[in-house]
């Protein structure tokens, strides 16, 4: 055999153990991969403060429009909590005819669940105003995220 044929056969014969081995390695081994969840450092309490109108609810007497009121300051605590994990989305439209502005619009909007939260204080403010101060503590709501869907992180991974 010629050399410069022994040295095509020899480099083939090298490339395709080269690929062999490579291809290989990935299925001769078999691999344990042990997780373990992601805790925070700290958490935050969160807090909010809603406040309704009494005398603007409807209702036929006093009684009625304040267990009315009470349930819309409620309601608003909620929204606040809402912004402060969710955010705001703010929508704006500006029209202009003749270089002077003709229409100006701003709309914003919350979205969102908020769970955990308790009340901490029901209150009238005044003579025609409900309060409702709500509290978020982010370690609760953390176990409830965590009884629904464990994150977690690679502590070790074992190859046989």
């Amino acid at each position: 055999m010629p050399k410069m044929n022994k040295i095509r056969v020899i480099v083939a014969s090298v490339g395709m153990l080269t690929c062999l081995g490579l291809s290989g390695c990935s299925s001769m081994f078999t691999k344990h991969v042990e997780w373990e969840t992601i805790e925070p450092v700290n958490y935050p309490v969160l807090s909010a403060v809603g406040y309704a109108p009494i005398s603007a609810q409807l209702g036929g007497d006093q009684s009625t429009k304040t267990l009315m009121a009470i349930k819309a300051s409620k309601l608003d605590a909620y929204r606040e909590l809402a912004e402060q994990v969710f955010g705001q989305k703010v929508d704006g439209e500006q029209e202009l005819a003749n270089l002077i502005l003709t229409n100006n619009q701003l709309k914003s909007s919350v979205e969102g669940v908020i769970r955990g939260a308790r009340v901490t204080k029901t209150y009238p403010v005044g003579e025609d105003t409900y309060a409702t101060e709500l509290e978020l503590d982010m370690s609760r709501v953390y176990d409830i995220y965590l009884s629904t869907a464990k994150p977690k992180k690679i502590r070790k991974v074992t190859y046989y």
